[in-house]
């Protein structure tokens, strides 16, 4: 592989510090959070003892103010473990920046220290059963009644759904305003009329609590509106560059672990005589997937570089999650097949990898999506 430079020292310290800590605290109990379908509340509050939630948080709230890196580096260590049911990509990268950008002071001062420690697990409410990736037509609405925002529709796919103890909800203020009447609403577990559904059943991530949520006339107060009434699309586009690297981060680390495991795996196992890393084919076929995980590797560190540095545009990272998704599952479909039946097996980490990469071309956008983004910044030019 070609030498990474977007880290330093400091960086790959952090990073052994991470992987030591999903050593011990996570991957001996991910089969028990498989069966349980989440993972424990411990392991969130370990985590926020270890400043590894929210690291770009200010230290005001009681973060460190990391740049975004160190929020990478998490999620490249998750990946690369197989550790799938572990939401903080969600919470830190996600969900809670729209609470630091976009949230009033007394927002900031109630929520981001407990989200910093893991006392809150946040999630963020937008698919619902009849929109998919489009947003603009989501059908949960908000009205003022005096006081008081009173909410009422359904959301689906929520990561974080079952655990979630403060939930970002997008819902429409104007239903007649298109985007522009689109708004975002902090609601807690617990307030009457929120209801937290079953915990899905899903093909991989099964470690993964993924929920339905419903709202009958929620009612929350008028200072739990998250940044400006009307404002909520063009928050949400505003940082879906970070959520799509996030994801792409994740693809790259998720498919280099599996390639080292299929390396291993070759290496001993026999066939005919011989190993099975002896073959052609199997030299090939490994061939192809290291060249390119290292092509992409390249590009999504190039990807981060240009976050850091607050360029990184919306078809940029649009390339970064269609390409990295797409050449995770392909890559990993390889390394399967050379792995014969036993790579069907749900104890063979390739096989997890398999069921658990599928949903990284839905989520954060589809992969068809990408390409409408992509195609328009090529039409425009």
């Amino acid at each position: 592989m070609i030498s990474r430079q977007v880290f330093d020292s400091d960086h790959e310290l952090f990073r052994d510090m991470v992987r030591k800590f999903l050593q011990t605290e996570a991957v001996p109990f991910h089969d028990k959070w498989e069966e349980q379908g989440q993972v424990s509340r411990e392991v969130w509050l370990k985590a926020g003892q270890q400043g590894m939630l929210c690291p770009t948080m200010p230290e005001q709230y009681g973060g460190v103010g990391a740049d975004f890196r160190y929020n990478a580096i998490v999620t490249e260590e998750i990946a690369r473990l197989g550790l799938t049911g572990i939401g903080w990509g969600l919470h830190s990268d996600i969900a809670v920046p729209y609470l630091e950008s976009y949230g009033t002071e007394q927002q900031k001062q109630k929520y981001l220290p407990r989200c910093i420690s893991g006392e809150i697990i946040t999630a963020i409410a937008m698919t619902e059963p009849g929109t998919g990736s489009d947003l603009q037509s989501v059908k949960t609405h908000a009205v003022l009644d005096k006081d008081d925002y009173v909410i009422n529709g359904s959301k689906t796919f929520i990561t974080n759904g079952q655990l979630a103890d403060l939930v970002i909800v997008v819902a429409k203020t104007d239903p007649s305003a298109g985007a522009k009447g689109t708004s975002l609403f902090l609601v807690e577990a617990g307030t009457p009329g929120f209801e937290k559904g079953q915990n899905l059943k899903k093909i991989g991530m099964k470690a993964q609590d993924t929920s339905e949520l419903f709202f009958d006339n929620v009612r929350v107060p008028r200072e739990n509106l998250l940044g400006q009434e009307g404002m909520g699309f063009a928050y949400l586009m505003r940082e879906l560059a970070q959520e799509r690297l996030s994801v792409a981060l994740g693809a790259v680390a998720s498919a280099e672990g599996i390639l080292q495991h299929t390396l291993d795996y070759v290496r001993d196992r026999k066939a005919f005589g011989s190993s099975i890393a002896s073959f052609q084919n199997t030299q090939f076929k490994l061939a192809e997937v290291d060249a390119e995980l290292t092509m992409l590797r390249v590009f999504i560190d190039k990807c981060l570089e240009l976050h850091i540095d607050g360029k990184l545009d919306a078809p940029t990272a649009a390339k970064a999650k269609l390409l990295s998704t797409e050449i995770q599952c392909r890559a990993i479909d390889e390394c399967l097949q050379l792995h014969g039946g036993y790579g069907y097996m749900w104890e063979y980490p390739v096989a997890r990898a398999y069921a658990d990469a599928r949903v990284q071309k839905i989520y954060a956008g589809t992969s068809e999506i990408m390409k409408i983004i992509i195609a328009r910044s090529l039409m425009e030019r």
